[in-house]
């Protein structure tokens, strides 16, 4: 497809030409208190990013845990702050929920007009449609933790853990951690994978299928189509994907360094 540059009449009556917009999208960073430098990386992509009319996508496990809207902390309204500015210059910044941070609600994501994404939600690109989501409902192999998902994500069980007190939470949230941590130790490679019938699924009406959660980060081709797999934030780098408007089909993953 051939495509003209837009351009726009100023007040003056000059031409300037339109500004694209910017679509990054990252997951995975698994944001907290006992990781500053994850912090500080994602405070420095705000900086980066915030004069390029950003759409920012964040793909689950922004947080290492998420134990409530009510939940405050210095570390944590930093980077409220930042987004407030970030979104105050025309960016906007779209969440959705990983199987760490799934109780985020719309309450902290109002505090700078945040958008909350559904499990599975779309995007068009010039014509080209994207498939958007967390990553782990891709792992259909991984029985017991499907099973325990669906427990936890159940509307009136995850109701009642927010009517906890904030303390309680914490001490759930610190012992599923650990509890996550045990069991991968035990699983194997391929079961904490993608299921490769689960991923056909997800492309049939797609052309191109983003997610994180299984911590491999790679662009991956299949019959036409794309599955792009964004990166976990490490302690100095991650693999994030950006891809600009007017080139929606030439892109790489990309590391920030921080």
């Amino acid at each position: 497809m051939w495509f003209s540059l837009p351009f726009a009449k100023g007040r003056s009556g000059g031409i300037k030409r339109k500004r694209f917009v910017t679509y990054l999208f990252i997951s995975d960073l698994h944001l907290s208190p006992d990781h500053p430098l994850l912090v500080r990386g994602f405070l420095d992509l705000l900086k980066e990013y915030q004069s390029k009319k950003t759409h920012l996508y964040i793909l689950g496990d922004w947080f290492n845990a998420w134990i409530g809207d009510d939940y405050s902390a210095p570390w944590l309204d930093e980077i409220v702050l930042a987004l407030q500015q970030f979104n105050t210059v025309g960016n906007e910044v779209y969440f959705q929920f990983g199987n760490r941070d799934f109780a985020l609600g719309q309450k902290f994501l109002n505090q700078f007009n945040g958008h909350l994404l559904k499990d599975v939600d779309y995007l068009e690109l010039s014509h080209v449609k994207i498939r958007l989501e967390h990553g782990d409902l891709l792992c259909t192999d991984d029985v017991s933790y499907q099973k325990f998902r669906k427990v936890i994500r159940n509307p009136l069980v995850l109701g009642l853990l927010k009517s906890t007190p904030l303390r309680f939470r914490q001490k759930l949230a610190n012992g599923f951690r650990k509890k996550s941590a045990e069991t991968k130790q035990t699983k194997s490679y391929d079961i904490m994978d993608v299921n490769q019938h689960a991923v056909d699924d997800a492309l049939a009406h797609v052309d191109m299928l983003i997610h994180g959660h299984t911590h491999r980060p790679a662009i991956h081709n299949m019959n036409g189509k794309k599955r792009i797999v964004l990166g976990d934030w490490r302690e100095h780098e991650a693999q994030i994907l950006e891809i600009d408007e007017n080139n929606i089909k030439d892109f790489q993953l990309k590391t920030w360094n921080y």
